[in-house]
């Protein structure tokens, strides 16, 4: 405007006049924000612990002491495992008003994770000046396993929904030897329980009746080594296998049998010995929580030899770890089948998602040609590993790594109920 007037020499006046109003109002916007002692009042509300893979809730509420509406924008300093560079919230707030609203964050790794300052950025009604409040400065968060799908299944395990997310029903077959009771005989028992001693002092139809066997051990058996290092949907696979750990221990436990854990790489740690008592799920979430790896190559004979030694009773062994060519299955079968033979052995390990993706595409290149019959080759190949375990006795689950937990759930119901333990 200035170089405007000098062209036309009567603006002149009228410029300066225009900067004056515009100092004034800069003065007075500076006055109403930075003279008042309350301001605004902030919080950032972080639960206790973050859960690994799912999106958890971070709540912030402001209150504007203010008596007048203002404009917020709200930086908070998320921690670096996130990445997020362009965190930014917009919010009006009315006079002398309370704001709550939340944003959501989705960890991968487990671990501490620090949330540095809440930065708020206050506008009054003219906006020319922000100041900035700071609060809530260095706040540590720990991230576990997967416990929002631990209170998923819990509360859908007492509704009886399990069904709807793919826990199946599993038809009883026979019945286990753990007697309960001698009852008379009603309408609709088995015949061949008939107890014809009973029968003959009572002179009336007696049956015996029995019970679920419980207080079975049930191991689960986590391979962290360099196979369950690759990604899916940001997650580690080792990772998708301790969510699906902590989640299985609390069923197990739901159904009066024991449970216990340990992993494995060059040598055995984060043992939690099975048993059933008011806090071993606790001791299994501090110890999922603790499993540290640098991806070495597993050592089978190292966990072969523990469990004999350490594991006396025949128990369920549920075991965590990915095979991707017939060569890598080889290498540690002779210790699978010594496992097998004194305890029940469940293999779990993943299809690979990227290669199913590459065979459903369509080709239009050579290249594209090959990279498909690869794909097809890998995939034959972990059905030959399936088939190669299953002629050896032992059970396998091949999952994708987002239906780990409902096919674990699932293979452990099935035991139970065919009563194969």
């Amino acid at each position: 405007m200035f170089c405007v007037a000098f062209i036309f020499p009567f603006l002149y006046t009228a410029v300066w006049l225009l900067v004056q109003i515009l100092v004034t109002f800069l003065v007075l916007d500076c006055a109403i924000l930075f003279l008042s002692k309350k301001g605004i009042q902030g919080a950032r509300i972080v639960p206790d612990k973050l859960s690994n893979g799912d999106e958890n809730k971070i709540a912030v509420t402001i209150k504007n002491n203010f008596t007048f509406p203002i404009h917020v924008k709200i930086i908070d300093e998320i921690p670096f495992q996130f990445q997020l560079r362009t965190f930014e919230i917009k919010r009006k707030i009315k006079a002398s008003c309370i704001d709550d609203f939340d944003y959501l964050l989705r960890p991968t790794q487990r671990g501490e994770y620090f949330f540095g300052h809440l930065n708020i950025y206050v506008s009054s009604p003219i906006r020319l000046v922000s100041k900035r409040f700071v609060f809530d400065s260095n706040k540590m968060v720990p991230v576990y396993p997967s416990f929002v799908q631990l209170r998923k299944y819990d509360l859908l395990a007492f509704t009886n929904s399990l069904f709807q997310y793919g826990v199946k029903k599993i038809r009883r077959i026979g019945h286990t030897m753990e007697f309960e009771q001698i009852k008379e005989y009603v309408q609709g028992d088995d015949i061949r329980t008939l107890n014809w001693k009973a029968t003959a002092k009572r002179n009336s139809l007696m049956v015996n009746q029995f019970q679920d066997e419980k207080s079975q051990s049930v191991y689960m058996l986590i391979d962290k080594g360099r196979v369950m290092r690759m990604p899916f949907n940001g997650m580690s696979l080792l990772d998708y296998a301790l969510n699906a750990t902590l989640v299985l221990s609390n069923v197990i436990l739901k159904k009066q049998d024991k449970t216990g854990m340990l992993s494995f790489s060059k040598k055995i740690e984060n043992r939690v010995v099975a048993d059933k008592k008011a806090g071993q799920l606790q001791k299994i979430v501090e110890a999922l929580y603790n499993v540290k790896t640098d991806f070495f190559e597993s050592d089978f004979s190292r966990l072969y030899i523990d469990i004999k030694k350490n594991i006396n009773q025949r128990s369920l062994l549920i075991l965590y770890t990915n095979f991707e060519t017939m060569d890598g299955l080889n290498r540690q079968l002779p210790y699978l089948k010594a496992i097998a033979k004194n305890h029940l052995l469940v293999v779990v390990f993943f299809s690979n998602t990227e290669l199913n993706e590459i065979i459903r595409s369509k080709t239009t290149t050579i290249q594209e040609v090959y990279d498909k019959v690869i794909a097809e080759k890998f995939v034959f190949e972990k059905r030959l590993i399936v088939n190669e375990l299953r002629k050896h006795g032992i059970y396998t689950v091949l999952t994708q790594p987002e239906n780990l937990t409902i096919d674990s759930i699932n293979k452990y119901l099935e035991i139970k109920a065919r009563g194969i333990l």
